[in-house]
């Protein structure tokens, strides 16, 4: 199901010059590029690797490094500003099982020392959301999308604060985008934050509800919705 339609050229990425510029090459030219994603992303930024870019406007920078080229030439997208746009997409044509008949009321939502990245406003009442990018590929068939690839002291901060929702008695949620075509489950990764994942089995068994989808973006710019629900795999034993 198509979410979105970019205006993406072909790339390829050359090095990484620090958390948010990356060089890439784009019709022969090396440019600056925009990287939204502040993991470490190590599996894709491998120099020569094709990817996809979308020209940007003003700024110390030239394009938006959006994905790069993953299974069946589809893109695995790193851009967290897409994932967003995909996600609220995906809600507004009610396409998200787990959140049927939901809208989207707020963004950007103060809550104790955050802000969530969404209030949500369902027939049942409203979700406090928080929604996390997970474009790290693991298990043994490249099943898993998994976050984090890297400590996360404010994703940390995030899922407590989704605890102490749930606790006062309000309706909490995370989920989390596995933007890379061909998954089909969600794992926290340990190796990446071990804390991150106690606490996403501490939040669970609160009340904080946890979801994924997936999605992938097509070499002609179109983005779509490749599973609207992820299974979720969580241990049980912390």
């Amino acid at each position: 199901m198509e979410l979105l339609k970019l205006n993406v050229v072909p790339c390829r990425f050359i090095e990484r010059l620090n958390r948010f510029v990356a060089l890439v090459e784009v019709g022969g030219d090396v440019r600056k590029a925009l990287v939204t994603n502040t993991g470490r992303l190590e599996e894709f930024m491998i120099p020569g690797r094709k990817a996809f870019c979308t020209p940007k406007d003003g700024g110390k920078t030239d394009f938006v490094l959006v994905a790069f080229e993953d299974l069946n030439g589809k893109g695995a997208i790193i851009d967290t500003r897409t994932q967003a746009r995909a996600f609220e997409r995906a809600v507004e044509l009610n396409l998200v099982p787990w959140l049927r008949d939901c809208r989207i009321k707020r963004k950007e939502v103060r809550v104790g020392n955050s802000r969530l990245d969404y209030l949500l406003e369902c027939p049942s009442g409203e979700i406090y959301a928080e929604m996390k990018s997970a474009v790290l590929r693991g298990g043994d068939k490249g099943e898993y999308a998994m976050y984090p690839d890297c400590p996360s002291v404010r994703g940390q901060r995030h899922i407590r604060e989704l605890i102490e929702l749930a606790r006062s008695g309000k309706r909490a949620m995370i989920f989390f985008i596995g933007a890379m075509p061909g998954v089909e489950k969600f794992s926290p990764y340990e190796k990446g934050d071990p804390e991150i994942a106690r606490l996403l089995a501490e939040a669970r068994k609160t009340g904080v509800e946890v979801h994924a989808l997936s999605i992938s973006l097509l070499p002609d710019g179109r983005v779509i919705l490749e599973r609207p629900s992820l299974e979720v795999e969580l241990r049980e034993d912390f």
